[in-house]
């Protein structure tokens, strides 16, 4: 079959592309380094007649035009989100954004399960003369939602790398295709500081050889790199593929030999960084994309024997209550993968669930532990599920401990200008 033909009869412009998009429309788009830069650059040119219209985002990395026109009541646009970046943060500062709460793992089937959607639009790859795109950077939700949506438009970018797994899309599966070699968006590595050096240097200390280790975002997942260059053979299973994971694999740490799931496979359900990875990702087929649905239900996350995980957190009170996401009920970022891959450490042979934060923010003037979670703040991983809480003053490990001994190590690791408050707070609520 000639399917560039067919190609040509779904090949439209933008203005081809806006027209597809009615009032009322629920949109989803690609996230992150996967979002369609072309139609949402572009949106913006219909909002004189569209009424709300849906765009249903996860960390969105550009400054869209038609953000000015987004709010909940009586506007051309509406926003909802499953994981605030920069610009959700904003809207949603500004009361015109919502947020979706969710475990990562059925962010696309809670949402298929809930409403109807319109239409599908993320980025891919040129075709090959087979008629097979690939979805690139991107499957989170992304090949689902595809699946479900009523109209599926894809933008086609020459600049994207093929990637392996469980992103391929043929083109008789996509309604509409439209043409924008849009320059890849970079995420530069977060510089790591000195407190996150130390922080890394705790985290090392728990990896074993032969673990599979899955790394979040920011400055403490990067400073761990760097300590982990005497480990052997460690295996990757992560939601977020980043730059640092480019640098074990090429120092020989990461080998994935070991691994129990995927053996000799660095498994990732989306890629971010700079150039340098986008290359490396590119037709690599020790690399493999597959469903956020599939890598971070904590079920598979846990056939891995040693598996560790590594997240961050804004605050964690005495009990061992984590809150990453949120600063009292103001949203800040969401739940993400975190649960997903903390529970299934927890369960894996040999795992350990691990998470990490600086002991104080803003000069030292407030502590990260606390007595209690500020009222209204959402819990990220509950106390029933904490496994260790790391600062740059030592490791607390708190699983299977009492109320009593938590709040003891919670305050060993707290930055030794709160320690006497804490205490304090501690024998008010009758934990020690």
């Amino acid at each position: 079959m000639d399917y560039k033909e067919t190609y040509k009869q779904k090949l439209l412009d933008i203005e081809g592309v806006l027209s597809k998009v009615k009032s009322g429309d629920s949109i989803v788009v690609g996230m992150a380094a996967a979002e369609p830069v072309g139609l949402l650059s572009n949106l913006h040119l219909i909002r004189d007649r569209v009424r709300d219209v849906t765009v249903v985002s996860c960390l969105l990395l550009k400054d869209y035009e038609y953000y000015k026109y987004v709010d909940k009541q009586d506007s051309p646009f509406r926003s909802e989100t499953w994981y605030l970046g920069e610009y959700e943060r904003a809207l949603f500062k500004e009361g015109k954004s919502s947020y979706i709460p969710n475990n990562l793992h059925m962010a696309a089937s809670d949402r298929i399960q809930a409403k109807e959607i319109n239409i599908y639009s993320g980025s891919a790859t040129p075709m090959d003369s087979r008629g097979y795109m690939s979805l690139s950077l991107g499957n989170v939700y992304e090949k689902d939602i595809l699946e479900h949506a009523d109209t599926v438009i894809l933008e086609i970018n020459g600049n994207l790398p093929r990637t392996h797994g469980d992103t391929v899309v043929h083109i008789n599966d996509v309604d509409f295709i439209y043409e924008y070699n849009a320059p890849l968006i970079e995420v530069p590595s977060a510089e790591a500081s000195e407190v996150d050096k130390r922080i890394g240097e705790f985290i090392a200390d728990l990896i074993e050889d032969g673990a599979t280790i899955q790394l979040g975002i920011g400055g403490i997942p990067n400073a761990i790199a760097q300590f982990l260059v005497d480990k052997k053979d460690l295996g990757l299973h992560t939601e977020l593929m980043t730059e640092g994971v480019v640098d074990l694999i090429e120092a020989g740490v990461i080998t994935n030999s070991q691994k129990t799931l995927w053996k000799d496979k660095c498994i990732a359900s989306f890629v971010m960084g700079t150039k340098r990875l986008y290359d490396f990702v590119d037709n690599n087929l020790a690399v493999e994309v597959h469903r956020g649905r599939i890598v971070n239900d904590p079920y598979v996350v846990a056939k891995n024997k040693k598996m560790v995980s590594v997240n961050t957190a804004l605050s964690v009170d005495l009990t061992g209550q984590v809150c990453s996401e949120a600063f009292g009920p103001q949203q800040y970022t969401g739940t993400g993968g975190q649960l997903d891959m903390h529970r299934g450490a927890i369960m894996s042979e040999g795992g350990k669930a691990i998470i990490a934060m600086r002991s104080s923010v803003k000069n030292n003037t407030i502590s990260t532990v606390v007595p209690t979670l500020a009222p209204g703040s959402f819990v990220t991983v509950p106390r029933h599920d904490v496994d260790y809480i790391i600062t740059e003053y030592g490791v607390a490990h708190l699983r299977g401990k009492s109320l009593r001994e938590r709040a003891v190590e919670m305050i060993e690791i707290a930055h030794p200008d709160f320690r006497d408050w804490l205490r304090m707070e501690a024998k008010k609520f009758g934990f020690i």
